[in-house]
């Protein structure tokens, strides 16, 4: 521990000297050697951000402070890239001696990037307010939102009454599952509800794996359990991955959805493979899924999708 704070104590002050050096062997500035040297994507768009992080340069630490600021005021995504980041770009060029007639690429993918990390962290800010918000069956639009979930996963039965038994067939613990969502707030409904509306096949096919005879487990629980996984890989950077490699999408909470969907439909297919004589070896698989999920989130080329696949069990 004491090697390893040494040694970033030294790196921090030879950065500058490093720096200096490959801009006058290369004639190009960090953040152009790695718009230019690095696969677009993660690995382009995580050393930008930690290359930004790192500026000493007043105006760049400004910049940063700036998108920040909008960040928490929800409004980096509104502001568009005209209005914010084309600004801030030119900036950061002015600063760093950049030729835009020289460097039209490094606008393109340096653009890129600022949108990607900052939108990121503008989701961060939406999750986290999601997962605050606790479910209130006096809300009309809590209330709503459960029900579509029902009817979208069984839509040939209709519910006797509002807390009943039967919310147990989509794995909620009791007769309301407004009790099971303490842990994640709204967010764990919402996450369900993308889940049901956008990937309909993929659901109900889930849903009949979670009541398979041996290997069944409770759907909606496990469905809250990957929606604490997604936010806390969320939050400590581990989803950029995913998000930054997604070529035609900024991260948004659409995104964000998507994520745990490739999380549910991912884990089940864990979870029949491994055939468990249990419930009671869910804790196991789910650490040994989660272990996989950040390896695999390790390397930044890592590209994620859903590949539906229907099989029988």
């Amino acid at each position: 521990m004491i090697f390893f704070n040494f040694w970033a104590l030294v790196q921090w002050y030879l950065r500058p000297f490093v720096k200096w050096f490959l801009r006058k062997t290369t004639c190009l500035c960090e953040l152009q050697r790695i718009c230019y040297g690095e696969k677009a994507g993660a690995p382009r768009t995580c050393k930008v951000e930690k290359s930004l992080t790192l500026s000493r340069t007043r105006e760049v630490k400004e910049v940063v402070s700036y998108f920040d600021s909008l960040v928490i005021e929800r409004r980096f995504l509104l502001a568009g890239v005209q209005d914010v980041v084309d600004p801030a770009l030119s900036i950061i060029m002015r600063v760093k001696k950049i030729n835009p007639k020289l460097h039209s690429p490094f606008i393109v993918s340096f653009r890129r990037c600022l949108q990607q990390i900052w939108s990121y962290r503008q989701l961060m800010e939406e999750v986290e307010e999601m997962r605050k918000t606790q479910y209130d069956s006096n809300d009309a639009s809590h209330e709503q939102k459960l029900l579509k979930l029902w009817s979208l996963l069984v839509p040939n039965e209709e519910l006797e009454a509002r807390v009943t038994k039967q919310w147990q067939h989509i794995g909620f613990q009791g007769d309301d599952p407004k009790t099971d969502f303490r842990g994640m707030g709204l967010l764990g409904l919402e996450n369900l509800l993308f889940f049901a509306t956008e990937y309909p096949q993929a659901s109900s096919h889930v849903l009949s794996h979670s009541h398979h005879p041996s290997y069944g487990y409770t759907f909606a629980i496990v469905g809250i359990n990957l929606t604490s996984m997604a936010y806390y890989l969320l939050k400590d950077g581990s989803a950029k991955t995913y998000m930054f490699n997604a070529k035609n999408d900024l991260p948004d909470i659409k995104l964000f959805h998507r994520f745990y969907c490739y999380l549910f439909y991912e884990f089940d297919k864990l979870w029949i493979e491994s055939k468990p004589k249990n419930i009671m070896e869910f804790s196991v698989i789910f650490k040994k899924f989660e272990n996989c999920i950040r390896m695999e989130m390790a390397d930044p080329a890592s590209v994620f999708r859903i590949n539906l696949e229907v099989d029988t069990i």
